[in-house]
């Protein structure tokens, strides 16, 4: 029999805060966890194979409800808490083989119960959340470098900021970074809740450290926020809260970087109810991506999309297809599909016209969203279950082919783009949708390319000895304008707007909303004729890319 499951946002201790569905979670994770761990270590079907890569035993155990990333070396980083062996936490970090370096150990006064995973940063280090320790106790932020040097950049104190964050901060593309901070659902088992007058809250923590709270919640907007936010392509930052709201079960709502906050839907349990720590992703067709643990039509979960605008829609309920308690979120692959894990124990795999396929039934009691390597395998992990039966780190080939990504997702053209892949070593070209760029190949899994002139929103490509790889996600050219001429005119005067990147343009809107009749000239260049409501105010051109204000244009009488 495999051991019960610590279950990070289920089994907790309710004194001293609202009551919530945190019971009926608990029960049913229980029941998954005790399921005999009976299955050979790999599994085929239809081109598919299953295989256990690492099995966690007297370093780091126990995985769960943390979330991997790929670094610049190849490797992937995540966490474990350690929960089982009694210890604070760990990082570790492990390749597609399955050799696996345990990185640095946490002691509790520099952080504890560390589930929440890491994110990639820019600077090529990770950064984390610890549950609970710290000088408070009430939990840190920390970075981490590709050499285990770990430094504290924020200690919660339990007031305005939360406390107990469950998921690590993301960089925006301002560069400054973003997070949530829970409450006392974020604990581990046997940690008595201390309550403070907020439900959660949003921060923002700049590159040199300075720590804002950007939103705190108050129950009827949201309250814990659990999983890691995701910045979308409008700048807006995307996220969800395990409880709240008008119905008690949890909201989805869009923040902004100066924190402007907008609740964009309140779940009912029809449409879903406590979506846990997987989070939301941003699907290749623009809308939002998650899993509500419970909710749909036999309290079995689902599988949710969104619009910008807060418009909701099921993509996929999980009544009667052997899927409970997907609390991991999803993961959506180079073949436009969205890949998941439940607690029942089975890997799935949903279209987006929402085709639910169990892929394999695995035991245990996966609870994180899969990571896609560059090389194109599906890992992920188990959070009990393996040979010491403290969980495991595993692979599911689905027959995908390798490919690149990047960061940041969007840049201006002269900037640098950080591209992550494999077999780097002798490169030829590097392509932004088409057109040709220089780089530096910094190994074989990580180049640097200069986003070059008259770039386009699209795909990056590189071509190698072995063949062209080519992005998972669209790269986007974010415009500049330079200048404009004249400066001020009254309405009917013809602008000339100088910068870059306009191709494609689909609007000019002047100060107050007011759109213009505009031509694309060139790549560098449009021209546009002042509306007759026109104000006083920088000329707003809209791209593929993304947004940009020209100088003040200043409307006469």
């Amino acid at each position: 029999m495999a051991k019960q499951i610590l279950d990070l946002c289920a089994l907790v201790s309710t004194k001293g805060r609202k009551s919530s569905s945190v019971g009926k979670l608990a029960s049913a994770k229980m029941a998954c966890a005790i399921v005999a761990f009976c299955f050979a270590t790999a599994i085929a079907a239809s081109a598919q194979t299953f295989n256990v890569v690492y099995n966690f035993d007297n370093g780091p155990n126990d995985p769960h409800d943390n979330s991997t990333v790929q670094g610049r070396d190849g490797y992937m980083y995540s966490t474990t808490p350690q929960v089982w062996s009694g210890q604070s936490g760990d990082v570790f970090k492990i390749d597609p083989a399955g050799a696996m370096d345990e990185l640095y150990a946490f002691d509790g006064t520099d952080g504890g119960y560390v589930a929440g995973g890491l994110s990639l940063a820019l600077d090529g280090n990770f950064y984390g959340a610890t549950v609970n320790g710290g000088s408070t106790g009430f939990g840190t932020l920390y970075k981490i470098t590709p050499g285990a040097a770990v430094t504290t950049l924020y200690t919660f104190t339990n007031g305005a900021d939360g406390a107990y964050p469950s998921s690590p901060p993301i960089q925006g593309l301002d560069g400054n970074f973003y997070g949530n901070a829970a409450s006392c659902a974020a604990l581990p088992p046997g940690n008595e809740c201390i309550p403070f007058s907020t439900d959660g809250a949003v921060y923002k923590l700049t590159a040199a450290g300075a720590f804002s709270v950007l939103h705190t919640f108050t129950g009827l907007d949201g309250s814990n926020p659990l999983g890691p936010l995701v910045q979308g392509t409008d700048g807006y930052l995307y996220g969800t809260t395990l409880d709240g709201g008008a119905n008690g079960v949890g909201t989805i709502f869009k923040i902004s970087t100066r924190g402007d906050f907008t609740l964009l839907y309140t779940l009912d349990g029809t449409h879903g109810a406590h979506p846990l720590p997987g989070g939301l992703i941003q699907g290749y067709d623009g809308d939002f991506y998650g899993i509500a643990s419970e909710g749909g039509s036999a309290g079995a979960g689902l599988l949710f999309k969104i619009t910008s605008g807060g418009k909701l829609a099921i993509v996929d309920d999980f009544a009667g297809t052997g899927c409970s308690d997907a609390v991991g979120g999803v993961v959506q692959a180079t073949d436009g599909n969205f890949y998941g894990t439940c607690v029942s124990g089975l890997i799935f795999r949903v279209t987006p016209a929402g085709a639910f396929t169990n892929l394999a039934g695995i035991g245990g009691s996966p609870q994180t969203a899969m990571i896609q390597h560059t090389n194109g395998i599906l890992y992920g992990d188990n959070a009990i279950g393996g040979s010491a039966d403290r969980g495991y780190f595993f692979s599911m080939n689905v027959g995908l082919a390798p490919f690149v990504t990047f960061l940041p997702a969007a840049r201006s053209v002269g900037s640098v783009v950080e591209i992550l892949g494999q077999g780097f070593t002798g490169a030829t070209s590097v392509s932004f949708n088409g057109t040709p760029a220089v780089f530096t190949a910094e190994s074989d899994t990580y180049l640097t390319a200069t986003v070059p002139a008259g770039a386009t929103t699209g795909s990056i490509t590189v071509a190698e000895p072995g063949g062209t790889l080519t992005s998972n996600k669209i790269f986007r050219v974010i415009p500049q304008a330079f200048s404009i001429s004249p400066t001020s005119g009254p309405s009917g005067t013809t602008v000339v707007i100088t910068g870059d990147s306009f191709t494609g343009a689909t609007e000019v809107v002047f100060a107050c909303g007011e759109k213009a009749i505009f031509t694309v000239d060139s790549d560098t260049q449009i021209t546009a004729t002042v509306p007759a409501a026109a104000m006083t105010g920088a000329i707003s051109v809209v791209t593929p890319g993304g947004n940009v204000g020209s100088p003040i244009f200043t409307v006469t009488p």
